[in-house]
């Protein structure tokens, strides 16, 4: 039943990088979007970056160029990339999944239905 799994958070320290990866079920894995979440301590679900099946990519302001998500379709696993990591992208960072096609004008959590478990992710300052 569990539909998307994030994995490869962690603790790191600043200038760092990680990987974070989710996989998906196939079902869900083929939706018109893939995005990633993340929820800093004491602040509001934000959008990180989306992937949409047409090949639209879309990026929080000032994380496009630092973050970076693809997808390794025979895997049905998405990633995001973060480099350069700062204290600032302490947060719980969720994969999730729109199965409408409007999830391409942005990345608004309201259009999607299917969201993972979270992965914590820690930067040392």
């Amino acid at each position: 039943q569990v539909q998307l799994v994030e994995s490869g958070g962690g603790s790191v320290q600043s200038g760092g990088s990680l990987r974070l990866s989710c996989a998906a079920s196939p079902y869900v894995y083929t939706s018109p979007c893939l995005a990633w979440f993340r929820q800093k301590p004491g602040r509001e679900r934000e959008g990180v970056a989306l992937l949409a099946a047409n090949g639209i990519t879309r990026y929080y302001g000032s994380l496009e160029g630092r973050f970076t998500i693809s997808r390794d379709n025979p895997k049905n696993t998405l990633y995001l990339q973060m480099n350069n990591l700062a204290s600032e992208d302490t947060a719980t960072y969720f994969c999730a999944a729109s199965s409408q096609w409007a999830c391409t004008r942005g990345i608004e959590a309201r259009l999607f239905s299917f969201w993972g478990q979270g992965t914590q992710v820690s930067v040392a300052s």
